[in-house]
């Protein structure tokens, strides 16, 4: 969800602006995933290397964050959307910790639709972390090293539960994952887009899913 930012400025609007736009558009595009028939939709809201940004900015999206979980409970709950935060844990505040457990207890059961944020997140993070807690089930002898290979590796990573991403979208015009779910995406189709985020609404979700719907996914096999 790149470019709230420059959406802001280009506005004349302070950066929170389009922090606060760019929430609202995110609420947009999962109401309209699921309607169309998306069954998991993985948003990237804040990285390992987002510490890097002002001590302001990054208090005001954690505190933005946590509104935006307490205000969206129902609905998640109402139309049986499953809620999950993936990445690391330990350096989030108390207040941003309750409000995500509280909404993953209140929606674990749903079923529906799996709504993924990555939060504190980064791919080579979540690599180094499954490879961690492999190494430390092998040494409680849970596992042997001749019973890793990839669905065991896969069942280590963050989103384990869900199907691997068929797309991967990017907006504001950058063409790069940025160490966004490394693992997960190594067979995922790319949509980049010169539109900031804040103003990707569901026609825009429509046009990438369009265009997503056109291209062949050969999976390394020759089709005739």
């Amino acid at each position: 969800m790149d470019g709230n930012g420059r959406w802001a400025m280009d506005k004349g609007l302070p950066r929170y602006a389009g922090h606060r736009e760019g929430a609202n558009r995110l609420k947009e595009v999962v109401r309209e995933a699921k309607k169309i028939g998306v069954k998991a939709l993985t948003a990237f809201a804040f990285s390992t290397e987002n510490w890097n940004r002002p001590k302001k900015e990054i208090d005001f999206l954690f505190s933005h964050m946590v509104k935006f979980l307490n205000n969206y409970k129902n609905e998640f709950i109402e139309k049986g959307i499953k809620f999950q935060a993936i990445g690391r844990r330990d350096r989030l505040s108390r207040e941003v910790l309750k409000a995500i457990k509280n909404v993953e207890e209140a929606t674990k059961n749903n079923k529906s639709f799996t709504f993924s944020v990555a939060i504190d997140y980064g791919g080579r993070w979540d690599i180094v972390n499954a490879a961690r807690n492999i190494t430390l089930d092998c040494q409680k002898k849970k596992i042997s090293a001749m019973d890793i290979n990839e669905d065991l590796f896969n069942s280590y990573m963050s989103l384990s539960n869900v199907v691997k991403p068929d797309l991967l979208i990017r907006t504001s015009g950058e063409c790069r994952v940025s160490n966004f779910l490394i693992w997960d995406l190594a067979y995922s189709e790319f949509y980049f887009t010169e539109i900031y985020w804040p103003d990707f609404d569901k026609k825009e979700l429509h046009r990438a899913i369009k265009a997503y719907s056109t291209r062949e996914r050969r999976f390394g096999v020759i089709h005739d």
